[in-house]
């Protein structure tokens, strides 16, 4: 058995990084597709450049989206997740918040980006500051301008990037590394993937410290993997008020002296609030 970590997943294919820096295109045994950038497995080989993954090792952290149907795992022992956003277009509130529930619930610190700050949008700059005062670390800045205002928050970290379509995602990487891209076009054409690049996560190493896995640009972010406890805590304003409702079974909806209700416009946004009970029900139909 040789050990490595993933450094590309392309649909049912992946490819390993061993130790010697060697990097083996690899499947795995029957339909398993359990396996994300950033795992470290143990691989058999079964040509000098092929391999099969026998065992995924231990995670410390695991991202990733889930619908009734199926899990997508986006990144694995990652320690930051960077939520791309953009003046414009225009992001999508709710895509954020799913996002933030996502990494609340797995463990992962946030770092909140507002790319494209050169075409003004003063709703989305509001938009970033209320969540700067729940307490996450944000940035903004125009990657095709100056990407260095970025590299603090990267240093020491192994980050996966997430965010939808447009929002600039790859001109950060290209920014990053401005060498990766003839590299991004290599793995495909070894790996025979083209038809899967578009559903790609890729590792990048941008020093001996910090590694940045980016992620394919999200339409959704489903959670049918999050229970009523976690999705509650993930709202992190309202941790200091769990606990204290009148009924223990209190989903903060419209009940009766709801500590959380009883903070709206106090400690607790009205549009946080409607993003928080819309997920509450998206969950109870899930379950019911």
């Amino acid at each position: 058995m040789l050990k490595g970590l993933v450094v590309a997943a392309f649909g049912k294919r992946y490819e390993v990084e061993l130790e010697d820096k060697r990097r083996i295109s690899c499947v795995t045994r029957g339909k398993k597709t359990d396996i994300a950038s950033g795992d470290y497995v143990e691989i058999a080989l079964t040509d000098h450049r092929e391999g099969v993954v026998e065992k995924i090792l231990p995670r410390k952290t695991l991202l990733y989206r889930s619908n009734a149907f199926k899990s997508k795992l986006l990144a694995a022992n990652v320690t930051q997740i960077v939520i791309v956003l953009a003046t414009q277009p225009s992001f999508y509130e709710a895509l954020l918040n799913r996002c933030l529930v996502a990494a609340e619930a797995a463990g992962i610190k946030v770092l909140i980006v507002l790319n494209k700050c050169d075409l003004p949008n003063a709703d989305a700059t509001e938009k970033l500051a209320q969540y700067a005062q729940l307490g996450y670390q944000t940035l903004s800045l125009t990657a095709t301008n100056h990407i260095a205002p970025l590299l603090p928050y990267l240093h020491g970290e192994q980050s996966v990037m997430v965010g939808q379509s447009g929002m600039g995602k790859s001109t950060i990487i290209n920014a990053l590394l401005p060498s990766q891209a003839a590299r991004t076009q290599e793995i495909s054409a070894a790996l025979d993937s083209g038809k899967h690049t578009t559903t790609a996560t890729r590792l990048y190493y941008l020093d001996a410290d910090s590694s940045l896995i980016d992620s394919p640009g999200l339409q959704e972010f489903g959670l049918h993997h999050i229970s009523q406890f976690e999705l509650e805590q993930a709202f992190i304003e309202f941790r200091p008020y769990l606990g204290h409702c009148r009924f223990n079974n209190c989903r903060h909806l419209h009940e009766p002296d709801c500590a959380i209700l009883n903070q709206l416009n106090l400690a607790v946004s009205p549009n946080r609030l409607a993003q928080y009970q819309q997920l509450t029900e998206e969950l109870h139909r899930n379950t019911s």
